[in-house]
């Protein structure tokens, strides 16, 4: 045997073995979900009738469906059709017509009905070109352009007044833009320029442009603008910053990194804390007890430090969020295993609809809701379009025999 060969033996064999492991499990359990693997041709045949009278309309004849927001059935593994019938039935899945379907079904329908679409060849991926996603930080600096004439091409300030923002929390940078847009900032001169900048902005733009910027590394550097006071900063005054700031002034997320910026900058911000015109439930009373001689020491102190990277990570890109689903779903989205359902070639808007339900806990799933919880809309979108676009295989269950 050709080493290619018995590579692909391996795999088949450890896909096998995946089957046969869940299938153990679901025995284990006493679970029906395997009755479905037992069908004979003429159960299926059965199955294709009941399928055909109750089912076609949405999901099609050949379980491929048509309409919006549908899954495709056709391929789907059968343990996990029986047991999402057997959801619906109970009400434990708040799709009141697919109760309505499936209330009055015997336990035997079900199993018909599941052998049948899982033995149907799977969907296709779409003949269309897949949608292109941007990607976050390149559509962020392209964004940023229009920042860069006050804040500098990386978002190193080289004006006295205007603030850093090269290696800036991203939380705290898009927080900060939406205060202007609202009009939560306080109205100036520079805040008006800035409100008026910001509302040409989509809605990605602002955590692009966050992104962007939170991700330089390359360059760090304290603002390039002169700075007054003594920045041997008593131990008192520094004590009400750390917890929120830190000595080395990296901010504990949203709070805003102070290491390195603009002198002036730091100056008129504590002023507009203490005279109330910034409204800040934290920052208010801390500022109130500073005099000027600490406003001018503190923003020294902080405008002296070297700025370090705050330890924003870059977004996963759609196939890399895929290699974790993948560790469920099989390669590509191609379960091996009987009550995990395929992804691959899936309705690309299904999939969206149904990320989107995990992360609201509309659908329950402990492990989904994990997952899911840290998708951003993107993220969502990225991954429908993975999977969407993936070749489906079918997949052949055979049950072990017991001893």
């Amino acid at each position: 045997m050709t080493r290619r060969r018995w590579l692909a033996a391996t795999a088949v064999a450890s896909a096998y073995f995946a089957a046969f492991a869940a299938s153990a499990q679901l025995l284990k359990q006493g679970d029906d979900a395997l009755r479905p693997l037992y069908a004979q041709a003429s159960d299926i045949a059965e199955g294709k009738d009941l399928a055909t009278s109750s089912c076609a309309k949405c999901h099609g004849g050949d379980g491929i469906a048509t309409d919006r927001l549908t899954p495709n059935l056709a391929g789907q593994r059968p343990a996990y059709l029986y047991l999402e019938l057997k959801a619906y039935q109970a009400g434990a899945r708040a799709n009141v017509d697919m109760t309505e379907k499936v209330k009055f079904l015997s336990d035997d329908a079900i199993v018909k009905v599941a052998a049948y679409y899982a033995s149907l060849d799977p969907a296709q991926p779409p003949q269309t070109t897949p949608p292109e996603l941007d990607d976050p930080v390149a559509a962020g600096k392209a964004a940023a352009a229009t920042c860069a004439q006050c804040h500098g091409d990386n978002g190193v300030s080289h004006k006295a007044g205007v603030p850093n923002l090269i290696g800036q929390d991203a939380k705290y940078l898009v927080e900060t833009m939406q205060s202007y847009v609202s009009g939560d900032r306080p109205s100036d001169e520079s805040n008006e320029k800035m409100k008026t900048a910001l509302d040409a902005f989509k809605h990605k733009d602002f955590a692009n442009v966050a992104l962007f910027y939170a991700l330089q590394k390359d360059g760090l550097t304290r603002a390039q603008t002169p700075a007054q006071g003594d920045a041997a900063v008593s131990k008192d005054s520094l004590s009400r910053c750390v917890k929120c700031h830190g000595e080395d002034g990296v901010g504990v997320s949203p709070s805003p990194s102070l290491a390195g910026q603009d002198w002036t900058y730091l100056v008129k911000a504590l002023h507009a804390y203490k005279d109330g015109s910034r409204d800040d439930d934290t920052m208010g009373p801390k500022a109130k007890k500073l005099d000027e001689a600490d406003i001018e020491n503190l923003a020294a102190y902080y405008s002296s430090l070297t700025p370090k990277p705050t330890g924003v990570a870059r977004p996963l890109t759609p196939d890399q969020w895929a290699d974790k689903c993948d560790r469920c779903h099989g390669a590509n989205g191609n379960s091996t295993r009987l009550e995990v359902p395929a992804l691959a070639a899936q309705r690309l808007d299904y999939l969206q609809k149904v990320l989107h339900e995990y992360q609201s806990g509309a659908r329950k799933s402990t492990a989904m809701a994990a997952m899911s919880s840290v998708l951003t809309d993107d993220d969502v979108e990225g991954l429908a379009i993975h999977y969407a676009y993936a070749k489906a295989r079918a997949a052949v269950f055979v049950p072990v025999p017991s001893k």
